[in-house]
């Protein structure tokens, strides 16, 4: 790309969807490009690495260096495309009948590029507060990325007023949505011939025990319901995902694991269900395996990601800014989580409000409409039209 060469919207999001950046894979082509885009205008960009260095956040200020501003944030990583049907290749954007395919197309490229596309249009109408743009790793695989970026943010920067997560809301402003805590729970029995189950602890056997438990406990967290009546489901969800465990029909298991998640409702006991499953190992289930088994049988349950819920803040900057830009006097709740919790626990009001449908993510044909990337772009000038000078 030419240095500070104009592209639009959907050549912004044709470059994206092009970096294979699957949770599992590097983001750093992508995050090179942007760099180079954006260094490209003029404009420097600070890089926070994961442990290894194989993957980097990326915070960069259009405008005056002075305190507050608005953040626009949006992750880098995507789900993965195995084992799904698609009609075209998913790292090609593809047009077709005004709809745009590609793997990130809505969740959440779409958001990254009308934002990366507007960034010459801010600089040459010259900016009189900043906006910063705040790109992430790994929020597919629990919001894991945006920690160190957000920490990076207070430490070394003056704190952004309010911030804008991008994610697909169909450009309704979202006040609140449930948050996530996710564990993988390991069960070690012992071992011996199927034939001789007196004498061995059956993991996986336990392991079934403890999802039925599960499986119980998400019926009692629907029983007590919404109490505001605006989520849907209107219940805290609970799920187990995988399973994995045993080596031969003819063997009693020593080893199996389960990973699980519960979408906690706002304002809830985040930390309820979690207390109530190894009250339940500690009291119900592990006395019996050590008796068999002492020394040797286990239960272990580590936590894998927390993403808090975004609260409810009405008259909040973030909301009062969303909904103008919008032209909505609304809010929406939604069950998915983002990193907007986040961003909120360390004092940063915050809405998500973006393109695309989120009922199009991390499906095969994932698209996101040209209608919505037009209505980003719209949102994103009238934000312009109240951080610029002319």
């Amino acid at each position: 790309m030419m240095a500070g060469e104009k592209i639009d919207a959907t050549q912004m999001l044709r470059k994206l969807v092009a970096f294979d950046t699957t949770s599992r894979n590097s983001n750093l082509d992508l995050i090179d490009f942007v760099r180079g885009y954006l260094d490209g205008h003029g404009v420097k960009s600070e890089l926070v690495f994961d442990h290894g260095g194989a993957k980097a956040n990326l915070y960069a200020t259009l405008g005056p260096r002075e305190a507050g501003g608005i953040v626009l944030s949006g992750h880098t990583d995507v789900v993965p495309v195995d084992d799904q049907d698609w009609e075209t290749d998913p790292w090609t954007l593809t047009e077709r009948h005004n709809r745009l395919y590609g793997r990130g197309s809505c969740d959440m490229k779409g958001f990254v590029a009308c934002s990366l596309a507007l960034v010459p249009e801010l600089l040459e109408r010259g900016l009189k507060e900043p906006v910063h743009l705040a790109f992430s790793y790994d929020e597919e695989v629990g919001c894991l990325g945006v920690h160190s970026l957000i920490a990076h943010i207070i430490e070394h920067h003056p704190k952004p007023r309010l911030c804008l997560v991008g994610e697909p809301t169909m450009m309704g402003v979202v006040d609140t949505h449930k948050g996530i805590r996710s564990y993988v729970t390991t069960v070690t029995g012992l071992e011996a011939h199927s034939s001789q189950t007196q004498i061995g602890v059956n993991a996986v056997m336990v392991a079934a025990e403890l999802i039925n438990f599960l499986g119980q406990m998400g019926e009692d967290l629907k029983a007590q319901g919404d109490a505001t009546g605006r989520f849907t489901p209107p219940y805290t969800t609970l799920s187990v995902g995988t399973i994995e465990g045993g080596t031969a029909v003819n063997i009693i298991p020593r080893h199996c694991r389960f990973a699980w998640e519960y979408r906690s409702l706002p304002g809830t006991d985040a930390e309820a269900p979690i207390r109530r499953f190894e009250d339940h190992v500690t009291r119900r289930v592990l006395p019996a395996l050590e008796e068999k088994a002492p020394g040797i049988a286990a239960i272990t349950t580590v936590p894998r990601s927390v993403t808090p819920a975004l609260k409810p803040d009405p008259g909040s900057l973030a909301e009062t800014l969303a909904k103008a830009l919008a032209g909505s006097n609304e809010t929406q709740a939604v069950s998915y989580a983002t990193e907007a919790g986040i961003f909120q626990v360390h004092g940063i009001p915050t809405v998500v409000c973006g393109p695309g449908d989120i009922l199009q993510a991390h499906r095969p044909n994932e698209f996101v409409s040209i209608e919505q990337l037009e209505a980003c772009t719209t949102f994103l000038r009238r934000l312009a039209d109240r951080v610029c000078v002319a």
